[in-house]
């Protein structure tokens, strides 16, 4: 058998649209942020908090059934302060991604660090450091996002 020329055709483009479920743990989660509060779920077996909250624990593998309001202040466990574009980028950079242990918690989440001027790095590398605490600055109308805190400052 002889071989054949590959062939392609035009390209193009395959869109395939989707809504993701937040799911009831999602739900609670998200109805806490729209009334300026943080909750997480606490785990009846080791007593874990996890935030955002979570159906089961990721450490006994137990259905979750209690919700706790947690600090909207923490403590910076880890950041980078992005300065080139990608696709599908959440802000314009630069800006400061980090992450939060918030306090009574025992997971951590990602969110912005602001209030801080980018325009000098050296400056920045001496202002913002692990372990420095942290505080939301939550938006004046809240809708039942993420982003309905704006970022985190440094206390």
């Amino acid at each position: 058998m002889a071989e054949e020329e590959v062939k392609s055709v035009k390209p193009g483009v395959v869109q395939l649209p989707y809504r993701w479920s937040i799911g009831e743990a999602g739900l609670k989660f998200f109805q806490g942020m729209k009334n300026k509060k943080i909750m997480g779920t606490k785990c009846s077996k080791c007593g874990m908090v996890l935030v955002p909250g979570r159906k089961f624990c990721a450490k006994c593998f137990v259905d979750i059934l209690d919700w706790v309001e947690v600090s909207d202040e923490g403590t910076l466990e880890a950041w980078t302060l992005v300065t080139y574009p990608f696709i599908e980028q959440p802000a314009e950079p630069p800006y400061i991604i980090a992450r939060i242990k918030l306090d009574g918690a025992d997971s951590s989440f990602y969110h912005y660090i602001g209030g801080i001027d980018l325009s000098d790095l050296d400056k920045v590398k001496k202002q913002i450091k692990i372990g420095a605490k942290v505080r939301a600055v939550w938006k004046d109308k809240t809708v039942g996002e993420m982003m309905d805190i704006k970022y985190f400052e440094l206390v």
